[in-house]
């Protein structure tokens, strides 16, 4: 693989800030190094820098000159943060005595690579330029993925993200000190999590991560076949509904990174029972509306594959799904049910239109209690839903047909 440094990405003449505003020496690390040596951009400029002296100082200047976000991310280790509108500038203080022994204190030998703006010089002294032509992630040591275990999991997630494969010794290490990942704050080994099942290239990696024990403390259960059969299906129902696909593709909250894909994927880990997984997601600090996301595909997934709903049973499923029965139905296929048996209910859920995914009221709660003279309450609320499954079975079309309807009801 041929490998050049990307100088419209990494030189100074095209960031959002002054190197002249920079102390000297300063050096790029870490991933955005890496990735111009790889040739890989991205839109959105995050880079890490690292100085013998001053960094939080450097960094609150260069936020103060250019009005920017500033943060102190470490006191104690000085760590500081600057935010631009298209970039995120890290200034850290470097470990040890010199550059070279702040390197070899990093994960893999990949991120050592040192890149210095001022003299366009880099300083590998790991020799990580050779595993990147390789395409391998190879560990600085193993005592540097013990003093965090959280780089255990990174390992699968970088591998996945770069299409690189993890050397020999380097796996051995990571499956001997697999237990340890317990160790790790919860909310880090989600992040991890997030970006294995967030893209396909991620399964095989998080399949490999469960065989070598990197799973098992935070899902014990987990079935990562079916996250595989989960990536198959969505292709082969996307050839069919397109629009399935793009709700799928979409993320569950605007506050919230995952997908419904994703959702559906991390449904196969936890355990089936929805109050044990619910247990598994809590303590993984997934949020209300991801945690809500999967209880309801594991209390709904049953009962699309167990039978043919009749229209009744079709309204009350819809109504309890709502935005997650693309999840449901994707799942229901990926374990076994045939797409033939749930086409149906995936035409009703895309026609926005339909009366039975989408039920439009021909009247109203007020409008009952005007008409027929009864009082506010849980009857109100029966009556209502006695007319909706009236309406989506057909057997009434208007406001006046459903006043009758409920007066019957009430006679009755």
């Amino acid at each position: 693989m041929a490998m050049c440094l990307n100088l419209s990405r990494l030189s100074p003449q095209n960031w959002c800030f002054s190197l002249e505003l920079l102390p000297q020496p300063i050096y790029l690390v870490g991933g955005a190094v890496r990735d111009a040596l790889l040739g890989r951009s991205a839109e959105y400029l995050d880079i890490d820098f690292v100085l013998p002296a001053n960094a939080i100082e450097t960094a609150r200047s260069l936020a103060h000159h250019y009005k920017a976000g500033f943060v102190i991310l470490d006191a104690q280790r000085q760590i500081a943060r600057v935010v631009f509108p298209q970039a995120t500038v890290d200034f850290a203080l470097q470990e040890g005595s010199s550059l070279e022994t702040d390197l070899r204190r990093r994960d893999f030998t990949v991120n050592a690579i040192a890149y210095n703006p001022h003299t366009q010089e880099i300083i590998d002294p790991l020799h990580g330029c050779s595993d990147l032509q390789q395409q391998r992630l190879r560990m600085v040591s193993r005592q540097n993925l013990q003093d965090d275990p959280l780089r255990l999991l990174r390992a699968y997630r970088q591998a996945a993200q770069l299409g690189f494969t993890i050397e020999s010794d380097t796996h051995l290490a990571i499956c001997h000190l697999a237990s340890q990942i317990e160790h790790v704050a919860a909310e880090r080994v989600r992040v991890e999590l997030g970006y294995l099942l967030a893209h396909s290239q991620g399964t095989p990696w998080l399949k490999s991560a469960a065989e070598d024990g990197l799973i098992e403390y935070w899902f014990p259960n987990a079935n990562v076949e079916d996250v595989a059969a989960v990536d198959t299906t969505v292709v082969k129902l996307s050839k069919y509904w397109s629009q399935l696909n793009i709700e799928l593709c979409q993320s569950v909250r605007d506050t919230v990174k995952t997908t419904w894909l994703g959702l559906a994927k991390l449904a196969c880990l936890v355990t089936p029972q929805p109050e044990i997984a619910e247990a598994e997601l809590v303590q993984l600090t997934y949020s209300r509306a991801e945690i809500r996301g999967v209880i309801t595909i594991l209390k709904l997934l049953p009962q699309l594959q167990a039978h043919a709903m009749p229209i009744r049973e079709q309204y009350f499923f819809f109504q309890e799904a709502g935005k997650v029965f693309g999840a449901i139905a994707l799942l229901a296929v990926a374990k076994g049910t045939s797409v033939d048996a749930i086409a149906p209910l995936i035409n009703h859920y895309l026609n926005p239109q339909d009366p039975v995914a989408h039920p439009t009221p021909l009247i109203t709660g007020k409008d009952l209690i005007q008409a027929l003279k009864i009082k506010p309450g849980p009857q109100v609320g029966r009556l209502l839903t006695e007319i909706a499954i009236a309406q989506v079975e057909g057997r009434i079309t208007t406001a006046d047909e459903a006043f009758e309807f409920a007066s019957k009801i009430l006679d009755n």
